[in-house]
């Protein structure tokens, strides 16, 4: 009998956890139907992953910011490191301004009424409070409150002041190392929770659906269709404008359908994956072979955006965040877009380049404007398109980059590769 088991258990686990959350979604979304209100009974094994989520917030935002800080090192933040940090930066702040555009001019889930969990959000704070708020009075106080914000503006630069402590070459400079190396290690056991709570998020989606859809009815399931195709077109409008347009075809001045051709296998990888970690050395290949930059520049452009460029995350967050104001009612004033897209930007940092990691780091913006988490179920069940889409941006944003930093500094042959 317990071989039996063992080996369901394992057939289980040989099918991709995407396929077996998106077949929960849907077998959730046809019981809640089906029995109707009957289903609101499975609601507690939603909540549950709901709070497992929200537990991860926290620890995977320090451990994951302060491993991707460590490659800033003093020495490498010189004329390359400084010019492919600073264009990251810039990029997705684009990113975030152009999903919260297309989030306000589509509004996905609009007309869609929610009652599964009521907005908790106060009166909308100012700018000014927006602003100052990033400054945390007491580091541990923020994080022991979510403030996540302010942990996100202390975890940088206490990040950043390592990475100096490091470059001084006195006592203290060895041990460094061995404090990024411990918040290593933790970041790969909150990797390993959180694929934990992934694989309970197949109970707990099927749960959300069930309770979500037996209460509310179709609409809400029907808007999601709407939801993915605000994240595609403000996808296309990304890749089409910041990146072809501007960098390449005006920074770089080099043909932008040179550079899709030679950055297509790293882009049709990412679709496939999810992954801009796992996609690096299918990104690394082109960025070698196919586009000719140097490996002084790639070597530390793409793995730096692997773990910090995620423009495609900055983009799903803000329009998920529109979409969940929308169908609890509640839709966002500026002061809380703003605030929206501060935390989609500084946010989308810390999100690990590895498939799932969009739906916890979703949990984060939410709270932020007190919208109810519920809404995160909804989102898992298209994760998997909002996740794709995302990280075939992201990894095209890593090679533009590169690209742009290669040519500011000689780094690129332009004789050769995709651009001939």
């Amino acid at each position: 009998m317990s071989s039996a088991v063992g080996s369901l258990w394992r057939r289980y686990r040989s099918v991709p956890l995407i396929y077996r959350i998106a077949l929960a979604f849907v077998l959730g979304s046809a019981a809640g139907i089906a029995f109707g209100d009957r289903m609101t009974v499975v609601r507690p094994f939603g909540d549950l992953f709901l709070r497992l989520l929200n537990m991860l917030v926290i620890p995977i935002i320090v451990f994951t910011l302060l491993t991707g800080i460590r490659q800033l090192s003093p020495a490498r933040l010189g004329r390359i490191g400084g010019a492919t940090v600073g264009l990251y930066a810039a990029t997705t702040t684009i990113a975030g301004i152009v999903g919260l555009a297309v989030a306000n001019v589509l509004q996905p889930g609009r007309g869609v009424e929610f009652a599964g969990g009521a907005a908790e959000s106060q009166a909308p704070p100012s700018l000014t409070e927006v602003v100052l708020g990033i400054v945390p009075s007491n580091p541990v106080a923020a994080m022991a409150e979510g403030n996540l914000l302010a942990t996100v503006f202390f975890v940088i630069v206490f990040g950043i002041a390592l990475t100096y402590v490091r470059a001084r070459q006195d006592a203290y400079s060895d041990s460094v190392d061995a404090v990024f190396e411990a918040f290593e290690v933790g970041a790969e056991a909150m990797f390993v929770v959180v694929r934990g709570v992934l694989e309970y998020g197949v109970v707990g989606v099927f749960a959300l659906m069930a309770a979500g859809i037996g209460s509310e009815g179709i609409g809400v399931f029907s808007s999601l269709g709407e939801l993915v195709l605000a994240v595609a077109v403000a996808v296309v409008v990304h890749i089409s404008f910041t990146y072809l347009f501007v960098l390449v075809g005006l920074v770089v001045d080099a043909s932008p359908l040179a550079f899709l051709a030679g950055a297509k296998d790293a882009m049709l990888t990412a679709f496939a994956t999810r992954s801009s970690s796992g996609t690096l050395p299918v990104t690394m290949t082109n960025a070698e072979e196919d586009l000719r930059i140097a490996e002084r520049v790639y070597s530390f452009a793409l793995p730096v955006g692997a773990t910090a460029n995620m423009d495609g995350a900055a983009i799903r967050q803000a329009i998920t965040v529109v979409f969940a104001a929308n169908v609890v009612g509640q839709p966002l004033v500026l002061s809380e877009q703003v605030l929206v897209l501060i935390v989609a930007v500084l946010i989308s940092i810390g999100t690990a380049g590895v498939p799932g990691a969009g739906i916890v780091m979703l949990t984060v913006v939410l709270n932020q404007v007190g919208l109810p988490l519920a809404v995160v179920g909804f989102v898992a069940g298209v994760d998997p398109i909002l996740g794709r889409i995302a990280t075939m941006n992201n990894v095209t944003g890593d090679l533009a980059v590169a690209t742009v930093v290669g040519k500011w500094n000689d780094a690129i042959d332009f004789d050769g590769g995709a651009w001939t």
